[in-house]
């Protein structure tokens, strides 16, 4: 097997329209199956490469939803838990004009949240060639922390490369408790890939190189900023190129980050370099945000190819 990550599985519920904060009665679409670990994992298969999760869903319709969309893209479930007293994770969304969003979420009494670290068996973590970890899992609650802990424990024993993505909701907890959660992976990882938001307040810094280099200087190999708009810039030891965006016309940012995420992983354990990687991640996170939906816009190898040959022809000898 190729990729292991861990977390939330969920649906999510979106305003139909601009600008309709949830005090407002208005229509929704959805629900869309969910959840940053379960995106990660879907773009992950949609690319080719194997890929699991381990989580756990409410037995209901939503859940029924998350997993069939899984299974059909070629994601391995079989350590997905399916709990009768427990319901499936639910997170509303509405959107603004500003490129804001605000998020209500169902999540702490969920299915999702009872993920322990029973649940991780060590043999099937070490079958893996990488392990992903995001930062809204460690937030879920304690049990799935703990999971998420001796997963990157096992990993880091074995010798398997772990990327993490801090993706949390700073206005949800203090940041010294957000340190605090995400310093055991950090310390593990091998890769980073936060936005700019994430690394100052992680690293306590705002200029972006000097935070970014406080990573590297913590025994991360990588770090890959996510800037939507700017693109993306990636870090190695003495070392930085920025990869520029692709133009699009955005639906929908929702998944994007994760769909960058599973990309770059991607093209790392096809042995391409950082750089490349870089830009067939950009190309992964552009196309997503131009589908309505969090899984909705998960590329496949061919459709990224397509696309940067439409976007800019010349990037193509790299590939």
């Amino acid at each position: 097997m190729s990729v292991l990550t861990i977390g939330e599985m969920l649906v999510e519920v979106m305003r139909k329209e601009k600008n309709v904060p949830f005090n407002v009665p208005a229509e929704f679409l959805g629900p869309y199956p969910s959840g940053a670990p379960a995106i990660f994992a879907d773009a992950v298969a949609k690319l080719s490469l194997s890929s699991s999760i381990i989580g756990a869903v409410g037995d209901d319709e939503f859940g029924m939803l998350v997993l069939n969309r899984l299974k059909s893209d070629g994601v391995d479930v079989s350590h997905v838990k399916i709990l009768r007293n427990y319901l499936t994770g639910i997170a509303f969304i509405s959107y603004f004009s500003d490129g804001s969003r605000k998020f209500i979420f169902h999540l702490k009494q969920s299915a999702s949240s009872k993920i322990s670290a029973k649940d991780i068996d060590a043999d099937y973590v070490a079958s893996f060639k990488h392990l992903h970890i995001m930062g809204s899992a460690l937030l879920i609650s304690k049990s799935v922390r703990e999971a998420c802990y001796k997963a990157a424990e096992i990993a880091h024993d074995a010798g398997i490369t772990i990327s993490f993505d801090p993706n949390v909701r700073l206005e949800l907890m203090s940041i010294q408790r957000v340190r605090k959660i995400c310093e055991p992976i950090i310390e593990k990882a091998d890769i980073v890939m936060p936005n700019a938001e994430e690394v100052r307040a992680l690293m306590d810094e705002y200029d972006l190189d000097l935070a970014c280099s406080k990573l590297l200087d913590r025994g991360v190999s990588i770090v890959a900023l996510k800037m939507g708009r700017l693109g993306s810039t990636i870090y190695g030891e003495g070392w930085k190129k920025h990869i520029p965006a692709f133009s699009v016309e955005e639906v929908d940012p929702t998944g994007a980050g994760d769909v960058y995420d599973a990309a770059f992983i991607v093209g790392l354990l096809r042995g391409w370099s950082a750089e490349k990687s870089g830009h067939y991640a950009n190309a992964a996170g552009a196309i997503a945000v131009t589908k309505f939906g969090p899984m909705e816009g998960c590329p496949t190898h061919s459709e990224i190819m397509d696309f940067i040959g439409k976007k800019n022809p010349e990037l193509l000898r790299m590939f």
